[in-house]
Formats: structure tokens, C-alpha cells, sequence
């Protein structure tokens, strides 16, 4: 009788699973054109792909740092070299887990839900007076139950996911052109293909409303994640800003702590089975912020430390991209810096950098 009902209970988690073990199903993915491969894997850890670089005068932004991999970016990224700063809900974990980082970090309290809360963060960083090298949108949102939910009017995952960290790069894009070559990561998700409404965002039901469920918002939040960075890749061409966005990989973190238990269980095992250990989630975040044959690649979708191209997704329509980003400050307009759509020639050559009449 325990016999069978351990193999129920393992037949269960393997059906709690399935959705997440499609997501691990064969698709069409091609190296992307024109970026230069890496020798790192799936199995490649954050230490080993940022191997001999130093950091060292470099500052780091990381979004949701006290745990997973933002904690294992921000710890790798410290022992290299870089001022780390780290963000998280609570400022009293970010301070935790800055103090168990050796290295310099500073920690910030950032809720991505609230866009009040995300100028203050921004605002805090700015007042720094120095550049950033590296901003690195690690933290998310993964909803449990199954039960919609609404702030503000706009949907938890599209606002944590993707508007919070838009109006975060936003304010602090100048920032970004101190640096002699500034990089956004953008920790999106197979979910991005995967897990996303099949005809992509959903312009005219945002909120979901006539479909919803948690992995169909996670999904279509982390759409709009790749969008965003395919989008910041063409208005910043020309600058020393790059943009690309990533896969981490699937890992067992803090992400999936408000899903119910018996969904935990299920996708505890498929971590057993097809999962990354974090350090190795950690390293194509790591690799994309750092490595110095990606100086020029911008808009591109890393998974296993490289570029890819997905056949039949929407990881690369401009279209699509484009509209978003106008929905996008729609949405946000009351918390963007004043300059939509800006020069970008003109106004990095309004800015002081270092060695040039002053600066940070």
C-alpha cells in the first residue's frame, strides 16, 4: 500500500510537472547571426564564465539580490571587482545579503510593484553621481492560485516583470552613458516562447482577463521582457549601450515560492532532472554583463551563454516590440524622465563623462 502510494505521489509530481517539462521539449533554435560564440555550456557556472576579468572601478546594478541567482551575480560579480549594488523588496534582506557578499556592495530597497518605489531607487543610485556599467533586471514575479491579480488597474506580472524595471532604465539610462560601455541584462525566460499567449502580448487584454492563468502571465510578462530588451537594442544603436536578454535556465529558486506545494514538488523534480545547480543559472547573466566579446552585440536572446534565434517565436518582431514600447509609456508616463524618444547622439554628447570637463 506505501509502495503505490509513493508511485501516486511521483505520478502526480510528474504530471504537476508536464507544462514545465514541454517547456523543455525540442524547438527551432539556431546560433544568432553575427554574434561570436562561446565555449561555455549549460553546465558553465558564473565563476567559471568570468574567469581573469576584473571589474575593479566597475559599478553593478542587481535587481533582486538576496537570494538565487541575483545573489549568486551579485557575489561573482563583488569578487571580481565591481561596486555592486543590490536591490531587493526589503531593505533589511538586501542588507543581509550584501553583508555576506565579500566585496563592495550597497543595498537599495526597490518594490517593483510600486513605480514610486522604483523612482526612489533610481533616484538614489543617480544621486551617486557615477556611472553604471552594468544593470543587470534579475528580480520577478511567478504568481500562485491562479487567481488574477490587479494593481493599479495593470496585472501583478506584467507590472513587476516588465514595467517596473522599463521605468527603472528609463531613469537611469544617463547613468548608463557615463560608462565607457554601458550594459542592460534583462533576465527574461523560456517562458518567453514557451509559455507566452500564442499570438504574443495581448494589446487588447493586458490584464488578461478572458485567459488567464499564473503561467500564461508569467509567460506573456516575460514576452514583454525580451520585447522591451529587443527595442532598448535599436533606439540605443550607435551608443555605448547594449542590450540583450536571457534564459538563466530552469532553477530551483525563490520564484516559485508562492506556487502551491504540490506544484513545487512536481517542478522540484523536474529541477532534479533537466535543472541547473544556481551558480550555473547565474552565468550567462554573468557572461552577457561582462564578457568582452559582446561589446557590440545588443538586442540579442542568450540561452547556455550564447545567442540564439527561435523559429516561430516572437523573440525578435519589431512590430511588436515597437508597440509595446509605446504601451508601455502609455502606461508609465507619469513616472519617465522627459525625454520619449530622445536623440540619442545628442544627448549623450550633453553629458559630462570622466576625463571630459568633469563628471563622476
Amino acid at each position: 500500500m506505501s509502495m503505490d502510494r509513493r508511485r501516486f505521489i511521483g505520478l502526480s509530481a510528474a504530471l504537476a510537472a508536464a507544462p514545465l517539462a514541454t517547456a523543455c521539449s525540442s524547438y527551432d533554435k539556431v546560433p544568432a547571426p553575427g554574434v561570436p560564440r562561446s565555449h561555455f555550456d549549460e553546465d558553465s557556472t558564473a565563476e567559471q564564465v568570468t574567469e581573469g576579468t576584473d571589474l575593479s572601478g566597475k559599478i553593478a546594478v542587481v535587481t533582486g539580490c538576496t537570494s538565487g541567482i541575483g545573489y549568486e551575480t551579485m557575489r561573482v560579480l563583488a569578487m571580481r571587482g565591481a561596486w555592486v549594488i543590490g536591490t531587493s523588496r526589503s531593505l533589511q534582506r538586501a542588507e543581509e545579503a550584501c553583508r555576506r557578499v565579500r566585496g563592495k556592495t550597497t543595498p537599495l530597497a526597490l518594490e517593483l510593484s510600486d513605480l514610486d518605489s522604483v523612482v526612489r531607487c533610481a533616484e538614489t543610485i543617480r544621486a551617486l553621481n557615477s556611472p553604471v556599467d552594468m544593470l543587470i533586471l534579475n528580480a520577478g514575479y511567478r504568481g500562485g492560485g491562479n487567481e488574477r491579480t490587479l494593481i493599479e488597474g495593470i496585472e501583478k506580472h506584467f507590472l513587476v516583470n516588465h514595467l517596473g524595471h522599463f521605468v527603472l532604465v528609463n531613469r537611469l539610462l544617463d547613468r548608463l552613458f557615463f560608462a565607457w560601455q554601458g550594459r542592460i541584462v534583462v533576465v527574461a525566460s523560456r517562458a518567453a516562447y514557451r509559455g507566452a499567449p500564442q499570438n504574443g502580448i495581448q494589446f487588447d487584454d493586458l490584464t488578461l482577463r478572458r485567459d488567464y492563468s499564473d503561467s500564461l502571465a508569467y509567460g506573456h510578462s516575460k514576452l514583454a521582457n525580451v520585447l522591451f530588451s529587443l527595442e532598448l537594442g535599436k533606439l540605443l544603436k550607435g551608443t555605448r549601450i547594449t542590450s540583450n536578454a536571457l534564459h538563466p535556465g530552469i532553477i530551483d529558486t525563490e520564484i516559485d515560492r508562492n506556487v502551491n506545494r504540490f506544484m513545487q514538488f512536481g517542478f522540484g523534480v523536474l529541477v532534479a532532472l533537466r535543472g541547473k545547480s544556481v551558480e550555473a543559472g547565474a552565468a550567462t547573466s554573468c557572461y552577457v554583463a561582462t564578457s568582452p566579446l559582446l561589446g557590440s552585440t545588443s538586442g540579442r536572446y542568450f540561452e547556455d551563454c550564447n545567442a540564439i534565434e527561435v523559429a516561430g517565436s516572437h523573440l525578435q518582431d519589431m512590430a511588436m516590440a515597437d508597440r509595446l514600447w509605446v504601451v508601455s509609456e502609455e502606461l508609465t508616463r507619469d513616472y519617465l524622465v522627459k525625454h520619449e524618444r530622445p536623440d540619442w547622439n545628442e544627448f549623450e554628447n550633453g553629458l559630462r563623462r570622466p576625463g571630459k570637463g568633469g563628471g563622476a
